[in-house]
């Protein structure tokens, strides 16, 4: 196994002190310019890099930020959705020189418990936060351990305060800080939001406009607040056109393509069945035009469908699916963007990603003409 390069070795190869690379790398006077310039010439051609624990101890940045995802497992494989927005947070870190440092766990208490750990360990700079709850936990924890953050999507209510944490004990070998114990209040968190609530009112627009009025929502997860904002959208879409739970409703699942096959069967087989369902990702959605295929029930003769993601799933299924679509990979850029500006000093706010624009496409017509209300 190669060995990774020392200040010894920086020093040898530059003809200075240790103590020299040191003030050079650390951009700490006591050396020259051309000196400074030489010994990070050296640096970087022998490929040293700062120890993230010697990092720590200095006070200085990680150089990494942290992303958790309590989902479960056996749902991520194939949503695209994650896909994309890890890839627009990760092309914005990438040209900043930031890690990103990415882990699953099934629940938010686990998801807890790795906050508590990166930041007892400094692993991390600063976290995004994803899928807000209607009650969650993360807000006030992360205010608690003063660890910066970006909700992505609308913040849930926000959770008692409780005691603030004593900053973390100091590492072995490192010096005690000095002064008050005392944690200065963090600011409040950062966000981007999604407008659900607007998007779902294009679907039941369209839906209606064609002629539908029972429609059936086929939700993802009910504890996550975007769940319940485009439930509390849809009801309140339909009500205003005077349709009541007995027209228009939502059904929630894990956002599986099991649980979304499952939810479609159920549906379908009730005495006044759907005309029209809205899937809350692109693989419910594809799930549920296979059932509908199995039973018998033409799309978009007899069911519309509609999917609250676009993506390729979307386009190339027979018949291609409605779908909402949205610059997904360009919301995690705004989220990352944010995280950086906050990490340099810059103030919490709030960013607003593009509403989603439904795409009309083959899956969606007006409904038999013998249907009833």
């Amino acid at each position: 196994m190669a060995r990774r390069p020392t200040i010894k070795d920086i020093a040898r190869r530059a003809g200075v002190s240790e103590s020299a690379v040191s003030f050079a790398l650390n951009d700490r006077p006591g050396v020259s310019k051309d000196t400074r310039a030489r010994i990070r010439l050296v640096a970087e051609e022998l490929g040293w890099q700062a120890n993230s624990a010697a990092r720590a101890l200095s006070g200085e940045r990680s150089g990494a930020v942290g992303l958790v995802l309590a989902r479960p497992a056996h749902t991520l494989g194939v949503e695209s959705f994650f896909l994309q927005l890890v890839s627009g947070i990760q092309e914005v870190l990438a040209a900043a020189r930031t890690a990103l440092l990415f882990q699953v766990v099934e629940d938010v208490d686990a998801e807890c418990a790795v906050y508590r750990r990166w930041w007892a360990e400094r692993r991390v700079d600063g976290v995004l936060v994803v899928d807000p709850r209607t009650a969650d936990p993360r807000p006030a924890l992360l205010a608690e351990l003063g660890l910066p953050a970006v909700t992505i999507g609308e913040p849930g209510p926000p959770a008692e305060p409780r005691a603030r944490i004593p900053a973390p004990s100091p590492l072995p070998g490192s010096s005690p800080v000095r002064g008050s114990s005392a944690v200065p209040a963090p600011p409040p968190l950062s966000s981007v939001r999604a407008d659900d609530a607007g998007a779902m009112a294009q679907v039941l627009e369209h839906l209606h406009g064609l002629g539908h009025r029972r429609i059936v929502h086929i939700a993802g997860l009910p504890g996550l607040a975007h769940t319940v904002r485009r439930m509390e959208s849809l009801r309140a879409e339909a009500e205003r056109r005077g349709l009541g739970p007995r027209h228009v409703r939502s059904v929630v699942t894990d956002y599986s393509d099991a649980e979304g096959a499952a939810a479609t069967r159920r549906v379908l087989a009730e005495p006044q069945a759907p005309t029209a369902l809205v899937y809350d990702n692109d693989v419910m959605a594809v799930a549920g035009s296979a059932v509908a295929a199995e039973l018998g029930i033409p799309v978009p003769d007899r069911l519309s469908i509609v999917a609250w993601d676009d993506s390729a799933l979307c386009r190339v299924t027979h018949p291609r699916l409605t779908a909402l679509v949205r610059d997904t990979a360009g919301f995690g850029r705004l989220a990352a963007e944010e995280l950086l500006s906050v990490l340099a000093g810059g103030p919490p706010g709030v960013r607003e990603s593009e509403r989603p624009r439904l795409e009309p496409r083959d899956s969606t017509a007006p409904p038999p003409a013998h249907t009833d209300s």
